[in-house]
């Protein structure tokens, strides 16, 4: 080849090299990244990226919405910036961007969007209620429409667990099921040899669960691969309790456990009558006992923090350094977190029977036999207002929401109430006892009845805005998470509704 025609090709090919070194400023190498890469509408994310160019303004979105404007470095990166999720953002997968405003360079990568509900009445204050709820609202919840149920051997008791995009719940056939919350399918299930009653706990990718005839298990949240089994004596377990890598259960054998979450070793167990499902805060573990005591235990070592004699039949509620419980003694008691002193006790009625209190705002609201719903100023334990239904309010605990709280009780109907007044906003009569405890979601109140159905009810005027008929009662309580309602049924079928339009689906 001549000389000539070399020295064309040689000046091509570095041209072409020149090009390459240049394209990564336009779009070839830049790169982002977020932290954590899923959470709820208003969670907060954290952004971060290279491969821009030096001292950029980088306009930084979510889908289309402009978040933020960044200044990049000497190398073309900026550190992890704080993003809050758009209130409006649906249930799904969501695209964050950054975009170099002088090149045009775009990086991309994903979010999703989504809540769990994780435990019973989904919040450690027991307030039932999901403030993150963006596709089901009183002007789409009558669209709503079987999207799946999967029936289990028996009846359904225990309130789902919606977590990992996945439900969990257990049945009376004795097996711990998975299912996929946008489907259906059986991801896994688990015989545990005895019926399950109470509701899981998921945390850290595994589920914990008490069983019927005593004994805990630890799964495998993904596979349902049995992790480990703790036998506690006989007699039922309670719901659990997990904090700071401990899981802690009251048993029938009257013990109240303490088991390492990784191997289910015994940390400690206490000898205290109790069996009511614990509560842990600030390293001490409170649970009710059947010898008429509450009891605050060290939650390391086991050791007895103090005991009080109250005769508690709820599981305890802890609230800024405050213990809060019902008792069978007609009372309603509010004891010092760190000493089990006596702060206060409201005598109501009649025995206060399990209905767990739901602590808003300074107020504690709670249900009793004697059928009233009461508000008791939470520092003082001062009546603010009680309000007559008309039979006992036991099993379902209160949701509070939006100014407003929503009860059940044995005369069959639902009720709101004003939360500062306890004026009668509205009623809704079900025609059966309401032992569900109700769930409330972006301006829906969600609750079951013994009568077979699930109502979904507009939160500000009780109007029925749509219901299913399952083949039989409805204590289990819903659970109402990313535009989806799942819920059990004593017809031994695990339910989940969405709407029947295109919607998004579950992330």
């Amino acid at each position: 080849m001549s000389r000539a025609k070399i020295l064309p090709l040689a000046k091509y090919v570095l041209a072409c090299c020149l090009t390459l070194l240049w394209l990564p400023a336009w779009g070839f190498s830049q790169s982002i990244t977020v932290s954590p890469r899923t959470g709820p509408p208003t969670s907060t994310t954290m952004v971060a990226g290279s491969g821009f160019s030096a001292g950029a303004d980088v306009d930084i979105y979510f889908d289309i919405t402009h978040l933020a404007l960044v200044v990049t470095d000497d190398t073309g990166s900026f550190s992890r910036t704080a993003l809050q999720v758009p209130a409006s953002a649906l249930a799904g997968r969501h695209s964050v961007s950054a975009v170099d405003r002088s090149t045009g360079a775009r990086a991309e990568t994903r979010f999703s969007v989504g809540v769990e509900w994780a435990q019973f009445r989904k919040q450690a204050n027991h307030c039932g209620y999901n403030p993150h709820e963006t596709v089901l609202s009183p002007t789409t919840v009558g669209g709503l429409g079987l999207r799946w149920k999967y029936t289990t051997g028996s009846g359904v008791f225990s309130s789902p667990a919606v977590a990992n995009g996945m439900v969990y719940i257990g049945s009376e056939d004795n097996n711990i099921y998975a299912l996929n919350a946008s489907t259906g399918a059986l991801v896994w299930k688990y015989n545990s040899g005895s019926g399950v009653f109470s509701s899981l706990a998921v945390a850290n990718g595994v589920a914990y669960e008490g069983l019927g005839a005593g004994g805990v298990v630890a799964l495998n949240a993904a596979t349902g691969a049995l992790l480990w089994h703790t036998e506690t004596g006989e007699g039922g377990t309670s719901s659990t309790a997990v904090a700071n890598g401990v899981v802690y259960v009251g048993a029938g054998d009257r013990n109240l456990y303490a088991l390492k979450a990784g191997n289910g070793a015994v940390v400690w167990k206490s000898l205290i009558n109790g069996e009511y499902s614990p509560a842990v805060a600030n390293g001490v573990v409170y649970i009710n006992s059947y010898d008429g005591n509450a009891y605050a235990l060290n939650a390391g070592t086991g050791a007895l923090v103090w005991k009080s004699n109250i005769n508690g039949t709820t599981s305890p509620v802890v609230v800024n350094g405050v213990v809060y419980i019902g008792s069978t003694d007609d009372n309603i008691y509010a004891l010092n977190a760190s000493t089990g002193a006596l702060l206060w006790k409201y005598t109501t009625g009649n025995s206060v029977y399990r209905t767990s209190p739901a602590v808003v705002n300074g107020v504690v609201y709670i249900g009793s036999t004697d059928d009233n719903i009461y508000a008791l100023n939470a520092s003082t334990g001062a009546l603010l207002w009680k309000y007559t239904t008309g039979n006992s309010v036991y099993r379902t605990s209160p949701a509070v929401a939006k100014g407003a709280v929503y009860d059940g009780s044995s005369d069959g109907n639902v009720y709101a109430l004003n939360a500062s007044t306890g004026a009668l906003v509205w009623k809704y009569a079900t025609g059966g006892t309401v032992e569900s405890s109700p769930a409330v979601a972006n301006g829906v109140v969600y609750v079951g009845s013994d009568n077979n159905n699930v109502y979904a009810l507009d939160a500000a005027n009780g109007a029925l805005l749509w219901k299913y008929s399952t083949g039989n009662s409805v204590i289990s309580s819903p659970a109402v998470v990313n535009g989806m309602v799942y819920v059990g049924s004593f017809d031994g079928n695990v339910y989940a509704f969405g709407l029947t339009s295109s919607d998004p689906a579950p992330p």
